[in-house]
């Protein structure tokens, strides 16, 4: 492992749906497409992107597929997620590593999903919720759905919304704008009284 670089993994997951609000038995959210973005020394370098094999609920729902514009047949093309766990695992161990998601859901699903196959959570680092980061930064009472907070800045997202890679790409993309921002907010020094008026002035009238 490499302890003098810094990586961030910026993540995306679709899950599985069940077709409506009564779940059948036993479900639980599976994911179904990954996309991330691989940030080193802030040098953009991987990225990736796969459909992923469910291992419980296999068979989509109609819903699940009109949402997500996805088929049953690209689903059963993807990886296992066992294959997806050790590919995560890989990248955790090049370097110490930042996860950076949209939204807590993403890593309470992998959690999951890896405990119910058995397999051990494939991050040892820092898990960062860039949505509860802009939401404390600009003050909002409510979290902000993805391509919102982007669009708040003037910016569209890459893509299409509920891609695995468009979303990680648009996370890592409102990331960079947060943090110019936050470095913004550190280096500027808040104006005095006296960069605001001319004091001698002030002075010279009231002498007069």
């Amino acid at each position: 492992m490499e302890q003098n670089m810094q990586q961030y993994l910026f993540i995306d997951f679709e899950f599985t749906m069940p077709e409506g609000k009564g779940k059948p038995a036993g479900f639980y959210p599976e994911i179904i497409e990954v996309g991330f973005v691989s940030v080193i020394d802030d040098g953009l370098g991987d990225q990736f992107s796969s459909f992923v094999v469910p291992d419980k609920f296999s068979q989509l729902t109609e819903r699940c597929k009109r949402f997500l514009h996805i088929s049953q047949v690209q689903v059963n093309q993807g990886i296992s997620f066992v294959d997806l766990v050790a590919l995560l695992k890989s990248y955790d161990q090049k370097c110490p590593t930042k996860i950076v998601t949209w939204g807590n859901m993403d890593m309470k699903v992998l959690r999951n999903n890896c405990q119910r196959a058995g397999v051990e959570f494939p991050f040892t680092g820092e898990q960062i919720d860039l949505s509860m980061e802009y939401k404390r930064f600009f003050g909002d009472q409510n979290q902000t759905g993805l391509w919102k907070a982007v669009q708040a800045y003037g910016k569209e997202g890459t893509g299409r919304h509920h891609r695995a890679l468009d979303d990680a790409m648009t996370t890592y993309n409102i990331f960079k704008l947060v943090e110019k921002d936050k470095s913004y907010m550190k280096n500027h020094q808040p104006t005095t009284i006296g960069d605001r008026i001319d004091l001698s002035k002030v002075l010279n009238k009231l002498v007069l």
